[in-house]
């Protein structure tokens, strides 16, 4: 028996599948390497390239590997990019994400640990945000999520398919091996760690103006790593027979963007020039997790999710690793 991790060459992917072998557990990754990287994965680990709604794939894999889990992590997740390129959103996340479930069903596969995140609930109604918080994205890469948490709950009511849905916050930081690298890069923690490497001029804050202490947009962050272990545990939570649930993963505190960059001054002890431009559609002024759900269902609390350990795992990762993932 395997755990099939879609995405397992991403970024919070990667580390799970490292936590997973770690532990001593049988893992098959699927990608189709649009944002991954090939060598984000140990090469003993079994590796199809090729796209989560291929039901033919999906169904050969899990008939060859045995497997009797799914940790879901493919994605795009850009939130800039979805609002400019909708479509593409939907057929990725959507369309694809419907083919896989029902491959996965039609394999007898019983249990899904679903990657969504906090951006389902738009413009939130109170902070910290708790599960029960209405949920209206104002971008459509949280319309795909939503609309995945719901196909998920209908499937578990109709085809007995057991679910948890960890909507996580702001990830972040890295691990010996792995770290955070996209081309393009849009998460301001790289971004704050490159402009201090001198990789850019000046690092763009988004809005200056927002409802906030100092006028930047609030984010909950969260250790990868922290991540990685709440997925662990949440397939285990699965096996031992737990009902489908949605969990928030975050600290439950937030730092602002100007924050998160005076702690890469003092973590790196370089300059990093700023410059103030237009918001960005679709972010929100402030997302903080209510995450104590996760805590009594899972027994997870974030151990390295201080600012400061997050943004020196990510430094020591870029210094051991100046060029990413690139051969």
């Amino acid at each position: 028996m395997a755990i099939l991790v879609t995405g397992g060459a991403g970024y919070i992917g990667s580390v799970t599948v490292e936590r997973l072998r770690a532990k001593g557990e049988p893992v098959v990754v699927l990608d189709d390497l649009v944002r991954g990287h090939r060598s984000a994965v140990n090469q003993a680990v079994p590796f199809y390239r090729g796209r989560i709604g291929d039901r033919a794939l999906i169904e050969r894999i899990a008939a060859e590997h045995k497997i009797e889990a799914c940790v879901h992590f493919a994605a795009l997740a850009y939130v800039g990019e979805s609002v400019a390129e909708p479509a593409k959103y939907f057929e990725n996340n959507v369309e694809q994400g419907v083919a896989l479930m029902g491959a996965l069903v039609n394999a007898g596969v019983k249990r899904v640990v679903f990657s969504s995140t906090c951006a389902t609930y738009g413009e939130p109604k109170q902070v910290p945000i708790p599960e029960s918080c209405p949920q209206w994205p104002v971008n459509p890469y949280g319309w795909s999520k939503l609309l995945m948490e719901r196909l998920l709950d209908s499937y578990d009511r109709s085809y007995a398919l057991k679910f948890v849905a960890l909507r996580y916050f702001n990830a972040a930081g890295a691990t010996e091996d792995q770290g955070e690298f996209h081309e393009p890069e849009s998460h301001l923690v790289p971004n704050v760690l490159a402009a201090a490497m001198g990789e850019r001029r000046e690092l763009s804050v988004f809005g200056n103006n927002y409802p906030t202490p100092d006028g930047t947009p609030i984010r909950d962050y969260v250790h990868v790593s922290d991540l990685a272990e709440a997925h662990i545990r949440a397939l285990e939570y699965l096996r031992k027979g737990g009902r489908s649930d949605f969990l928030n993963l975050g600290t439950g505190h937030g730092y602002s963007v100007l924050e998160v960059i005076e702690c890469g001054r003092q973590v790196t002890g370089r300059p990093i020039p700023i410059r103030n431009e237009a918001p960005r559609p679709g972010d929100p002024a402030r997302l903080v997790a209510d995450a104590r759900k996760a805590e009594t269902v899972l027994g997870w609390k974030p151990a390295m999710s201080d600012l400061s350990s997050i943004l020196r795992s990510q430094w020591e990762w870029r210094q051991k690793h100046p060029r990413g993932y690139a051969e």
